[in-house]
């Protein structure tokens, strides 16, 4: 095993573990698509911690389509992991935008439904998430990136709960690329 993939098994390791010890509840919960779940991960904890975004923004560095010149996700969830996705690649050498998506369109000043520097058309754009479940959020966010003249090929998510997230993103020809699967923490 050479030494990238030492580091990146590394990471991946420590970063369950928080995400076991921050993140994971098991009970009775109701999610944002809707569904009843005995297992609930938030990972905010882990996001809005700096040892936490940082093994995050590294794993999805790795994880990232190199054609990519820009992340993207819907407000809250996304934010910090836009963020700590571009300073990381910045630390690295590498040139990376960031968009951060308002779930509603403000109704004053440019009424921009898109917050970030001005891309070209064309530009491919990385959507981020935190949890896929349905994917509702993350298909919400590449229809704004869509409406809006930029690609989107993938979603790079922490975990993907396994309950059609990836078949619902495959029917709009994207590729769903998740650090843990729901399987992780049960």
């Amino acid at each position: 095993m050479n030494n990238f993939s030492q580091k990146y098994n590394l990471d991946k390791e420590n970063l369950l573990k928080l995400l076991i010890e921050k993140s994971y509840k098991k009970g009775n919960f109701t999610l944002a698509s809707g569904k009843q779940s005995a297992h609930y991960l938030n990972c905010k904890p882990v996001s809005l911690n700096g040892q936490g975004l940082q093994l995050i923004s590294n794993l999805f560095l790795d994880l990232m389509d190199p054609s990519s010149k820009a992340v993207a996700g819907l407000t809250l969830g996304a934010d910090p992991l836009v963020s700590g996705v571009i300073v990381t690649a910045a630390s690295k050498g590498l040139l990376l935008d960031a968009l951060i998506i308002r779930k509603e369109i403000k109704a004053y000043g440019t009424k921009s439904g898109l917050e970030g520097p001005t891309l070209n058309e064309g530009t491919v754009v990385t959507v981020l998430e935190d949890v896929v479940t349905t994917a509702g959020s993350a298909i919400k966010a590449i229809n704004k990136l869509r409406e809006n003249n930029f690609l989107v090929n993938e979603v790079l998510s922490i975990v993907d709960r396994k309950e059609g997230g990836s078949e619902a993103l495959k029917e709009k020809n994207i590729q769903l690329k998740s650090l843990f699967s729901i399987k992780d923490f049960v």
